[in-house]
């Protein structure tokens, strides 16, 4: 494939790739959705205008019918009666010239009125009703004529007039069943089009509400990664690239959250790498100066007097306070940059809780605290070891800030899909400045230097991190009534029922 030809198709599937994205996406959406609804309406709206047209036609017809088949039978009994009327003054004794006219004119209005008839679109039983009516008045006609030519005064056979009322009878009931046929196959009209109405919108629809979800499925499907890349960069797993399906707009997002997230890994990877190497260079001079500091706290001679001796003790045990908090400010840093992500594992927190509060019992005893227990047996999934250091740290505050004879009160119980552990001691409590502060590194509040408690101020912040990466929640709660002291709550998510 020569360069040209590679660019040719380079460039064609970057044009492709424009439409496909939320520009185009969309509006091209929006067509496809609207043109099989717009074409229903149009259908619906021409097959409404001709069913009009028709309603209006059969009206027009119906009443053109009855009115003249109204006529025709009016115009019979005139017939009749010009008849009679023409042979009675038809003797020379008392000849009247115009009875005649007058016959030949109500006879020429009745058959105009049945040619009249035939035009409006009758069926052929109506037309053959109209010829025999039609029939019938030419027979008592020419029997007229006849008698008349003949000098002879003579009325048509009653027969005649019979079967001319007859045959008017015969065309309106033949007319108004044509009536009920038309009007019945008006309805039937109807229901064909409300029918093909029903079955054209049965099928468009599903179209429409399928291009609907074809889109909705997309983008949702985008959205949803992009959720659950930012839920995870949030949450600090950097470890799992970033990639999104769909339009190129969210595609780009996707991207450059990719790229966020090499460079946010990046980043803690060299803020990781320096806080091991500080703490390692740290280490090793303090080691040096804690077997120092032994040194002259242990040694036996002249040279070394009470005062130095005790100078020893306290140096040694900075030393070792140091080094506490050197180990608790790696750890720290190690949960906060990036989480332990052990195999999650079924525990039952009631036996972590016991043994938890069985590690504090000497400190317990020592301050002669009671213990007020209300422990259901629950059971959570999660990392076993991070899930003892939150309770341990909620245990060892409540022990560190009760006072003497006091009494901390535990509950662990269920709440709908979530765990909750409550500790709560008599101490001085937390005030609410202080609540916005205390899952922060290193800090200390007031209770702390009043009541001179030794610590880093990490306790807390490290069961902060802890819950985070099990994720639960950990939340300050006012006290009870009549209560004072400080009240802390953590929730963790129940094992799913098999």
């Amino acid at each position: 494939m020569n360069p040209d030809d590679a660019a040719m198709i380079d460039s064609k599937r970057m044009k492709l790739e424009r439409l496909f994205s939320l520009k185009y996406l969309i509006p091209i959406g929006f067509v496809v959705v609207l043109v099989p609804l717009l074409f229903a309406v149009m259908y619906a709206a021409f097959a409404i205008r001709d069913i009009a047209r028709l309603e209006q036609q059969t009206f027009y017809q119906i009443v053109e019918q009855v009115k003249t088949a109204r006529s025709a039978l009016q115009m019979v009994s005139d017939i009749e009666r010009k008849a009679k009327l023409f042979v009675i003054l038809a003797h020379p004794a008392v000849r009247q010239p115009y009875e005649r006219q007058s016959y030949e004119t109500v006879r020429n209005a009745l058959r105009e009125a049945l040619g009249e008839l035939l035009k409006v679109g009758v069926d052929e039983k109506v037309a053959l009703s109209i010829n025999r009516l039609s029939e019938q008045e030419r027979l008592v006609y020419e029997q007229i004529i006849s008698a008349e030519a003949d000098d002879r005064v003579a009325l048509p056979d009653d027969r005649l007039f019979q079967a001319l009322h007859a045959a008017a009878n015969d065309l309106w009931q033949e007319i108004s069943e044509q009536v009920d046929r038309d009007a019945s196959e008006l309805h039937a009209q109807s229901k064909s089009v409300q029918h093909d109405l029903v079955i054209k919108a049965g099928l468009l629809l599903p179209t429409s509400l399928a291009v609907i979800l074809f889109l909705l499925t997309l983008l949702t499907r985008s959205v949803r990664q992009l959720d659950e890349a930012i839920r995870r960069l949030t949450a600090r797993d950097f470890g799992q690239p970033i990639s999104v399906t769909g339009p190129q707009d969210l595609r780009y997002l996707g991207d450059q959250l990719e790229l966020l997230r090499t460079r946010l890994r990046s980043l803690e990877e060299s803020k990781r790498q320096l806080m091991d190497n500080v703490s390692l260079e740290i280490k090793t001079p303090l080691a040096r100066i804690v077997e120092s500091a032994a040194l002259i706290e242990n040694r036996h001679t002249d040279d070394v007097g009470p005062e130095q001796r005790e100078i020893g003790t306290t140096l040694s045990t900075n030393i070792h306070r140091l080094q506490e908090l050197l180990d608790e400010l790696t750890r720290y840093n190690r949960l906060h940059d990036e989480p332990e992500r052990h195999a999650a594992e079924s525990v039952k927190m009631q036996d972590l809780l016991s043994s938890v509060i069985e590690n504090h019992r000497t400190r317990i005893q020592a301050k002669s605290l009671k213990i007020k227990e209300l422990v259901q047996p629950v059971e959570v999934s999660g990392d076993r070891e991070q899930l003892r250091t939150v309770i341990d740290n909620l245990i060892s505050n409540a022990v560190n800030y009760s006072p003497e004879g006091g009494e901390i009160r535990i509950i662990l119980r269920a709440v709908g899909d979530r765990m909750e552990l409550e500790v709560e001691d008599d101490g001085p409590g937390i005030d609410e400045e202080e609540s916005k502060h205390v899952f922060e590194p290193f800090y200390r509040g007031r209770a702390a230097f009043s009541f001179g408690t030794e610590g880093s101020g990490m306790g807390l912040a490290i069961a902060s991190e802890c819950v985070a990466n099990q994720r639960g929640k950990i939340e300050i709660l006012e006290p009870r009534q009549d209560k004072q002291g400080a009240r802390i709550r953590v929730q963790f998510p129940l094992v799913e029922a098999a």
